[in-house]
């Protein structure tokens, strides 16, 4: 009953501090509420709840702390905190034929970034965009971590379902909840080191 009094009070005082409603979502899978990240209403995270959840886990893995870790067979990532211990988060990666392993550097972190598919893309499927305009819609989601020159990103995805599974074109891909996160850790720099 006590908590009930709290909520309807915290409801009457919010609704005469006469602010803007915030962009407010709930997962109908975990109830875990979904806000927009100060974006626009209109562009509010899709729900995207995943079998893999992000949790601090043991980690001896011998790396530095701030170094990301992607076990392509396990496929999950690891954000190193050190004294033991990581944030694991579930990840999407290569198909067969797709994959790849080493080691390289974050060169550039975007928001909401736009999305040009590479020539080698292109080649299997000429259907595909030029380019695409950041955005709910588009497949590199809501944040993405360049990794050195190469084609490869750890990005956001509008395909949650595909997370834990092997079907990208050898991005890691992560749910757009989990990469804000992992990208408000990392630095441009960072050690990023992908195994399989």
């Amino acid at each position: 009953m006590r908590r009930l009094i709290f909520a309807l009070a915290g409801l009457a005082g919010a609704a005469t501090l006469g602010g803007p409603a915030l962009a407010y979502e709930v997962d109908p899978i975990t109830r875990e509420p979904l806000m927009g990240w100060g974006v626009a209403p209109a562009a509010v995270f899709r729900p995207q709840a995943t079998g893999v959840p992000r949790q601090v886990v043991r980690y001896d893995g011998g790396h530095a702390p701030g170094t990301v870790v992607v076990s392509t067979s396990q496929r999950r990532l690891y954000y190193v905190l050190g004294g033991g211990r990581a944030v694991q988060y579930g990840v999407g990666v290569g198909r067969p034929g797709f994959t790849w392993a080493g080691t390289m550097s974050v060169s550039m972190k975007r928001e909401w970034p736009d999305w040009r598919p590479p020539a080698q893309m292109l080649k299997r499927r000429p259907d595909l965009p030029r380019h695409m305009k950041g955005g709910l819609d588009n497949p590199l989601g809501a944040r993405a971590l360049y990794l050195g020159s190469s084609i490869y990103r750890i990005h956001g995805s509008n395909e949650p379902e595909t997370i834990g599974q092997a079907v990208s074109s050898g991005c890691i891909r992560m749910t757009n909840e989990d990469v804000t996160d992992l990208y408000e850790r990392v630095r441009v720099g960072a050690r990023v080191v992908v195994m399989r």
